[in-house]
Order: C-alpha cells, then structure tokens, then sequence
C-alpha cells in the first residue's frame, strides 16, 4: 500500500513537471516552425496540457482499466471548470476578449451533448470512439483555420507574450520536447499502477479513482497555467486553456481510450458524472459567451458558485468511498 501511494504521489509530481516542460518545448519549437502564435495557442498548447490526460488514459486502456481512462476524461472536465476557473475566477475575474474563444464555447457544448447521445446505451464501442476522433480531426481543422486566419484575435496577443516569457533555442525547445513526453509516459504508468492498487484496497472502482485523484492530478498543469495567465492579466489564455483542454478530453482522451478498449458506461456515470459536467459546462457557455453586447465575464461571485459545485461534487463521491470501504 505504501508503494502504491508513493508511486501515486511521485507519478502526479513528475506528471505535472514534465507536462509543463513538454508545453514550453512543443510551444517553442512550433513558433521556431512559423507556427502563428494563435495557432499555437489554440493547438500546441491545449494539446500540451491535455497531454497527461491523454497519457494516462491510453496507459489505462492498454493495461486493462478502461473505467480509470473514462472518469480521468470526464473528471478533468469537471475539475477544469468547477475547481480551475473558480479558483481563478476568485483571484482575479476572468473578461473573454477573444472571438475564437467565444466560436469554441457552443462547440464545446455540442461536442458535450454528442458525447452523451454515444454513451446514453451503456457502451462506449470501437465506433463511438471512432465518432470522437473523426470529430476531433475536424475540430483541428477548423481551428487550424482560424489559427491562420485570424491573427489579430486577443488570445494571439496573450500566447505572443507568454512565448517572448519562455525564450528557449531551438536545440534547448527540442531537449525539452523529447524529455517532457518521456517523462510523461513513465509517471503516468506509475500513477495508474498506484491508482488501480489504491482502489482495489479500497474496494472503490477505477472509475472513482478517475474521476478524483486522477482527475485533479492531470489536471494541475491547466491550474498551474491559468493562474500563472490571469496575474499577468491574460484573460483569453486563462479560460482558452480549459475550453481547449476539454474539447481535447471529450474526444480524443475517451476517444483513444475506447478505440483501444470498448468501454462499458456504468449508469451513474450518466445520471451523476455527465449531469455534473453537461451542467458546468453550460454554465461556462452562459456565463462566457456574453449576450446581448454583454462581454463574457466570470466574476469573483460566479467563480465561488463553480467552486463551491466542484466541492460539493467531491463531498457526493467521497461519500460513495467511505460508503464503499
């Protein structure tokens, strides 16, 4: 057991270094590329800090714990919006400038009601996931667009400054690429390995060890990034990493973990998982989009509402723990 706790508590801190440095390196060898900034911005980095979300997940679909991928996937998302933009919110408010950033709010609501309509029957098949990708190659597309056309959008101006804030050569960009991604995959297999003992001692699902100590662990580089982001007042990176990060979640996270094993959808998954996050992610749409020639805004107030639903969730499933043990 304590092996399993520390390769749980080693793998989330390498986890979230190596993230962070894979970030920097993939970023800085983009923009050396010719990559626009808001491409990178869009692309690179919501992939970047999507990444150990992706990681873990593949390692759990691969060693035969497809409940850890699906709850680290959908647990992210919910962590995302309800801890990571209220606790950001609540540090500074979060204005949305960015008129990509509000062409990818509805989209992520979208992409969240598909997501839904694919595992309403219980199952999670090699085709639902095949749907996810075939969506998410689109979604790229699309924002491979906008990336290129769009050069003038406010986000383009954040991504610039936070770039000329890591200046690294070429050689160093690469030396960091490389390292971060392998170190990525060596602490995500320690974590799910920790993970899947823990909740077998436990007697608690992978599922549940997803949606809590994995799900908030992947999820720090996001924390991390849309802290740093929101004191130097780069409101459009601050909330761009979190809607990237859970586009990038919703379809390529459970998508490539259920190409690699078809996933069976537990019914409270559906009624208690998806209701919480369907709910904060409207809630986000709301209050990011702006109406009305209203700017989209998360104020301090609204910050401590995501939060306090986040907190509340966590009290929901700690109890089904405590119930369980």
């Amino acid at each position: 057991m304590l092996m399993s706790i520390a390769a749980i508590v080693l793998g989330l801190a390498v986890l979230v270094w190596s993230a962070d440095r894979f970030v920097d390196g993939a970023s800085a060898t983009a923009r050396y590329a010719g990559m626009p900034p808001l491409l990178i911005g869009m692309v690179i980095v919501g992939f970047g800090t999507s990444a150990p979300e992706i990681v873990v997940s593949v390692t759990s679909a691969l060693e035969g714990n497809p409940g850890l991928a699906l709850g680290n996937g959908y647990g992210s998302n919910i962590a995302n919006i309800g801890l990571i933009l209220g606790v950001t919110a609540l540090i500074s408010p979060i204005a949305v400038h960015s008129q990509v950033l509000r062409k990818e709010l509805p989209i992520l609501v979208l992409i969240t009601l598909l997501s839904l309509a694919l595992v309403w029957n219980g199952m999670l098949t090699r085709l639902d996931a095949s749907i996810l990708l075939g969506v998410f190659v689109l979604l790229m597309a699309w924002s491979i667009r906008q990336g290129m056309k769009d050069g003038s959008d406010s986000m383009s101006g954040d991504t610039e400054n936070e770039l000329d804030s890591h200046p690294m050569s070429l050689k160093q960009a690469l030396f960091w690429l490389v390292l971060g991604l392998l170190l990525l995959i060596a602490s995500s297999r320690a974590l799910v390995w920790g993970a899947v003992n823990v909740a077998h001692a436990f007697g608690v699902s992978d599922l549940i060890i997803g949606l809590t100590i994995v799900a908030v662990g992947t999820s720090l580089p996001e924390l991390a990034s849309s802290i740093a982001a929101i004191r130097k007042n780069e409101h459009d990176l601050a909330i761009g990493n979190v809607i990237g990060s859970n586009l990038f979640n919703t379809l390529t996270v459970v998508g490539l973990a259920g190409v690699i094993s078809p996933l069976a959808v537990a019914p409270e998954v559906i009624s208690r998982d998806f209701m919480v996050m369907g709910g904060l992610t409207l809630s986000l749409f709301v209050l990011g989009y702006g109406f009305k020639g209203r700017q989209g805004r998360i104020n301090r107030f609204e910050g401590a509402f995501l939060l306090l639903a986040y907190v509340a969730y966590s009290g929901w499933l700690a109890r089904e723990v405590l119930a369980a043990a």
